[in-house]
């Protein structure tokens, strides 16, 4: 790597020895992460369950290449798509012009969320388990258009001041509307794909758009005008892949065989021309944040790029990356959560299966990159409000919660819908008692709480106990637990909010 660098011109600030270190550090923070969930398998293979999986060396070869693919993308987006991206929101925002303002929001979020590694896993588990009547490039395309189309009304939100609780009050009234109408088959994954859609490229770009708007308009908190785009973004996918589902599985079409057991998933031999034809897929998943900065850069903006040699290398970077991100996946993660869901229904009850549960929500949340960068920011905007520990913890125990109520619905056959509608009047009632300065940060941490690596492993861990349930059907069963990892963050955030001032009054009223 270190020879490929030195034939590029990276600019006066970073030398291929500084690129090598930031990608060997991106290496070890990706290992760090994936961490709590070794140790949580491990502490489980070992005290509860007693035995070894199969295909042990084949899993760890798995993990091993999901951090790497994590970080060449991250590498490969610190180098091209997170500068260019960041100049161009600056200059826009010195320009002053709505309309551009609101087509750069609509192309990135679009751009962001076509490319996103966990939401091509779901789409494509979505397609095998329902034998094709879901289509993994059309469910893709409707979530990026919604995103695209939700981001470009949280600037235009951010630019007039609108306050971001009535948007998200109406918004989920209309989910649960939908949600109510909508058929079995599309509800879990409806929730799931709004989860997937803010991650490992969404999150930074979307949350630093809506953050520099606000710090470049007079009159903006950052705190309370800045945050939001995330949660919109986790919001409207809702909507649209529920009446996506309403078309596919209406009475029109309906469902020949639904499915109970989920497609075997295991590592395919890969020759020349499959590494050929995978590494193309992965170029015409990126190809649209490309073409949207390109686009931006010299045709509205006439302006060259700033390091056109840096930027190629970067883009080749998230191309490897996302292409070593997908066989890491085939070969570790589905497997670990396939194989813990199977071993821990044959235990007698389901008391493990919830304790399971529990940790790795707990445990991946806490280690999520994501969610200590909005912390961090949050912190910065909230001057002394807030503090980031707090606010990780208080995520992390509502990931749990939620992800452990999503596997007792599977357990117990409950209907998503009276889940899902419950858990969002809840969010509502929560929305008009909190202080408004907490709203906007809690919805956001709902969408932050589902990494790269959480998804695919908690996709896995409902699809194979909905496989492993005698009477559960995995298309409607099995999807779900991204949604309850959303939800109760915004839960325990708000409800956090609500004491620390109850108390507050209590004390002056004391006084």
């Amino acid at each position: 790597m270190v020879s490929v660098l030195s034939q590029l011109s990276l600019g006066p600030q970073v030398s291929p020895v500084s690129v090598l270190k930031s990608f060997i550090q991106a290496f070890m923070h990706a290992l760090k992460n994936l961490f709590p969930i070794i140790l949580v398998v491990v502490v489980f293979q070992g005290l509860v369950l007693r035995q070894i999986p199969d295909n042990t060396l084949a899993m760890a070869l798995g993990l091993l290449v999901v951090a790497l693919g994590v970080a060449l993308f991250l590498q490969g987006l610190e180098l091209s798509i997170f500068p260019v991206g960041k100049s161009l929101a600056n200059q826009f925002s010195r320009r002053g012009s709505v309309p551009i303002l609101l087509a750069f929001g609509f192309a990135i979020g679009f751009s962001a969320v076509i490319a996103e590694p966990a939401l091509i896993a779901v789409a494509q588990q979505a397609q095998e388990i329902s034998a094709g009547r879901i289509d993994a490039f059309r469910l893709r395309l409707l979530i990026a258009v919604s995103v695209g189309l939700v981001t470009a009304l949280g600037v235009f939100r951010t630019i007039f001041g609108f306050p971001l609780h009535w948007f998200m009050i109406v918004g989920y009234i209309t989910v649960v509307i939908i949600t109510w109408f909508a058929p079995a088959e599309i509800v879990g994954l409806a929730y799931d794909s709004g989860g997937v859609t803010t991650n490992i490229v969404t999150v930074p770009l979307i949350a630093a758009l809506g953050i520099g708007l606000a710090g470049s308009i007079r009159g903006r908190n950052p705190l309370i005008d800045g945050f939001g785009l995330v949660a919109l973004a986790v919001m409207v996918p809702m909507i649209s892949v529920q009446l996506y589902g309403i078309m596919v599985f209406g009475d029109d079409n309906p469902v020949t065989a639904p499915l109970t057991t989920a497609p075997v998933i295991a590592p395919e031999p890969i020759g020349f021309f499959k590494v050929l034809l995978e590494l193309g897929s992965m170029i015409r998943d990126v190809l649209p944040i490309i073409v949207t900065i390109l686009f931006f850069q010299y045709l509205v903006l006439r302006k060259g790029l700033p390091n056109p040699p840096r930027t190629l290398l970067g883009f080749t970077l998230v191309i490897l990356g996302l292409y070593a991100f997908v066989i890491g996946l085939k070969l570790g993660l589905f497997p670990i959560g396939t194989a813990m869901a199977e071993q821990l229904i044959g235990l007698d009850g389901f008391l493990f299966v919830y304790l399971f549960a529990f940790a790795i929500g707990f445990a991946t949340t806490m280690a999520e990159p994501a969610l200590i960068a909005i912390g961090r920011q949050a912190e910065e905007a909230a001057a002394g409000q807030l503090n980031g520990n707090v606010i990780r913890v208080l995520v992390a125990l509502g990931v749990a919660v939620g992800i452990t109520i999503g596997v007792h619905r599977i357990i117990t056959g409950g209907s998503m819908h009276y889940f899902i509608i419950s858990g969002y009047a809840l969010v509502i009632l929560l929305t008009f008692l909190a202080p408004r300065f907490i709203v906007a940060l809690a919805y956001d941490l709902g969408g932050v709480t589902t990494s790269e690596v959480t998804v695919p492993l908690v996709t896995a861990l409902g699809i194979g106990l909905a496989s492993n349930i005698e009477g559960r059907n995995v298309l409607m069963d099995g999807f779900g637990l991204i949604a309850f990892a959303s939800i109760f963050p915004i839960v325990t955030v708000m409800s956090y909010a609500i004491a620390v001032q109850w108390l507050i009054t209590r004390r002056e009223v004391e006084s």
